[in-house]
């Protein structure tokens, strides 16, 4: 039985052309980067163009780009470094972030004594952007706004423009859980200044365990992990050549054919709602999820009319991966943490199911994962 594969909210199948530069630098780049003889400076220099080529798709400088194992640690170093090295005092979020940044920041909390604002949502998810510029008037502590620019679970758009130009007039800080949004839509952080972005590869068709940080030139970073000087002294450990490499091929290829996939991916989505609101009309959309203006063209978030507890289940049985929310929760007894937080608790006990797009989807593929979903509602 094939597989129709809707989960590349939580990775995405890696490009041939991506698992051929790893091959190759796998093969022929052995050396450790930070040894100072030809073989370590052959690997130096797959990491460093690495860098250059991330920096440039960005406009940022190639020392704004610090290499970590993934988003999840990108998150963890940004954080941390705020409240430790730039005396953050209070963090304005809401409670729909990834747990990555959630979950980080309520420990940081815990061991530093620092505020944390939530934000208002509507039962839409949407952020309530009067109250983050009331909350930075309010007071004069030094002040980190971290909002997610793509929601993971609905696909929810943040309006990052609006927020960096509050943060800009109140002084404060604006970091962003990117890890949905790069690979998929271009970002100029000159254009639209955010202080630290998070991305994660094996979001884009690059492979697993490999990501990347951009801090703000001029703030500084202070290590996580000790133990090497390596990323400037960033982040102590020697750098995962190959992988770094592969993302960074994985990044051309999204970053280049961003018009076209984002063309074709919209369509496939547009064609699930319209037959699911043809075939399926009691079921209902999450989020900002159904609105394509407002929405990740990636991701549908789909609610049905009641419990179902067996349905991912019974939509693995018949071929469909898909999820019912993070990837990072799986295993977890509990629902959704983003569900819980929107809507009121008749909803969030109804069984939602994420659906997440790629170029390697069809619509035919689209067409029988409908029929599925009316053999099992």
């Amino acid at each position: 039985m094939s597989i129709i594969y809707l989960d590349n909210a939580a990775t995405t199948q890696i490009d041939t052309k991506v698992i051929e530069r790893i091959t190759e630098v796998m093969t022929n780049v052995h050396g450790n980067p930070s040894s100072t003889h030809q073989v370590g400076r052959k690997a130096k220099s797959v990491v460093e163009a690495a860098r250059k080529s991330i920096a440039k798709h960005f406009n940022v400088t190639a020392g704004e780009v610090v290499f970590t194992a993934g988003g999840s640690e990108a998150d963890n170093l940004i954080l941390r470094n705020a409240i430790v090295h730039l005396g953050v005092q209070r963090i304005i979020t809401t409670k729909i972030e990834h747990h990555a940044v959630l979950h980080t920041i309520e420990a940081l909390a815990e061991e530093f004594n620092i505020t944390i604002d939530f934000l208002e949502l509507d039962e839409r998810g949407v952020v309530n952007y009067s109250q983050i510029e009331a909350l930075l008037n309010s007071n004069k502590e030094k002040t980190l706004v971290s909002l997610m620019s793509v929601n993971n679970e609905l696909g929810n758009i943040l309006d990052s423009t609006k927020v960096s130009d509050l943060c800009i007039a109140h002084k404060a800080f604006f970091h962003s859980d990117t890890v949905q949004a790069i690979g998929h839509y271009a970002m100029d952080l000159r254009e639209v200044p955010i202080d630290f972005i998070t991305a994660s590869a094996h979001k884009f068709h690059g492979p697993k365990g490999v990501g990347f940080a951009i801090f703000k030139k001029g703030f500084g970073i202070k290590p996580m992990l000790i133990g090497g000087e390596q990323e400037r002294g960033a982040r102590a450990g020697t750098e995962n050549v190959p992988q770094i490499a592969g993302m960074e091929i994985a990044l051309d290829i999204a970053l280049e054919n961003e018009e076209i996939d984002k063309t074709y991916i919209t369509n496939l989505k547009k064609h699930f709602i319209n037959q699911i609101k043809s075939e399926l009309p009691t079921l209902e959309f999450n989020g900002c999820s159904a609105d394509l203006e407002h929405s990740s063209y990636t991701i549908l978030n789909v609610r049905f009319p009641k419990e179902l507890p067996m349905l991912l289940f019974q939509l693995d049985l018949k071929g469909v991966a898909a999820s019912g929310g993070s990837a990072c929760q799986s295993g977890s007894a509990k629902g959704s943490h983003v569900l819980e937080a929107i809507l009121p608790e008749h909803k969030v006990k109804s069984t939602s199911v994420r659906f997440s797009f790629s170029k390697y989807n069809t619509l035919k593929e689209i067409d029988q994962v409908v029929e599925v979903l009316k053999s099992l509602v």
